[in-house]
């Protein structure tokens, strides 16, 4: 049985799983707390669900999701606590998706709801970054998968220090204004449900990441503003939005 690799424990010589994580200063840069792949969960909040009313019913869909909606946040996504979020040319707004991110320490293949937790290595905060679109179950890759895109960390929690992952209130800032307060209680699939669900028909392995899902009304912001994202027990992720021109100029 393969379990999660060292490198991953010490998280880029960041605070240890095993340790309370110390305070996020707001104008570190750290490392994306990701090392492999990061699957994404659609519409795994009760109140998201309801939000769109009858759209569910209708064509292509014609009902509820039955299994879990999953799709990519791959490589060029993952910045790390006080990186910037590069805000692309031409768009005014991006959706800032608060989600509990559950980092798997064991291969999970087909595992049960009753010792699903026991294949998690920890937790850690991200931000699924979207442009806003009206897709359902389908996302469009250049509306999730832009450069920048998941804010992610600022490091791992261990499991045994989170004592009800079904329990955790997220909240949201813009420019220090509290626009979002959520909670995983209102999780569709609650995590243990959610890991035996996906890994019915997908292995997950050591380091990979899942995430919960977004939360109803995810908050909008422009560049030039600061976001941060707090979940109970777990700190929190800070990220200011920049012009993609402005970045890519300091880059030349």
């Amino acid at each position: 049985m393969l379990t999660i690799d060292q490198s991953l424990i010490r998280l880029h010589g960041r605070a240890p799983l095993d340790a309370a994580p110390p305070a996020a200063g707001a104008h570190a840069a750290y490392e994306p707390a990701a090392t492999r792949t990061v699957y994404g969960t659609l519409l795994n909040y009760r109140g998201a669900l309801a939000a769109l009313g009858d759209a569910v019913h209708q064509a292509p869909y014609k009902a509820p999701p039955r299994a879990p909606v999953l799709y990519l946040k791959p490589a060029n996504t993952w910045v790390g606590h006080g990186a910037p979020i590069p805000v692309p040319a031409g768009i005014d707004e991006l959706e800032m998706g608060a989600s509990l991110a559950v980092v798997i320490g064991r291969t999970a293949c087909r595992v049960g709801v009753a010792d699903a937790l026991d294949h998690v290595a920890g937790y850690t905060i991200a931000n699924d970054v979207s442009v806003p679109h009206a897709e359902l179950y389908r996302p469009s890759i250049r509306h999730k998968c832009r450069d920048g895109f998941l804010p992610i960390g600022p490091w791992v929690t261990a499991r045994r220090l989170v004592s009800d992952p079904g329990a955790l209130e997220l909240r949201v800032f813009v420019d220090g204004e509290l626009r979002q307060r959520a909670t995983t209680a209102e999780l569709i699939r609650p995590i243990a449900q959610l890991l035996a669900d996906v890994t019915e028909f997908m292995t997950l392995m050591p380091g990979d990441v899942l995430l919960t899902g977004v939360p109803e009304g995810a908050p909008r912001a422009r560049a030039g503003q600061q976001v941060a994202i707090e979940i109970d027990g777990l700190g929190r992720l800070e990220n200011a939005l920049v012009d993609e021109a402005e970045l890519a100029g300091g880059a030349a």
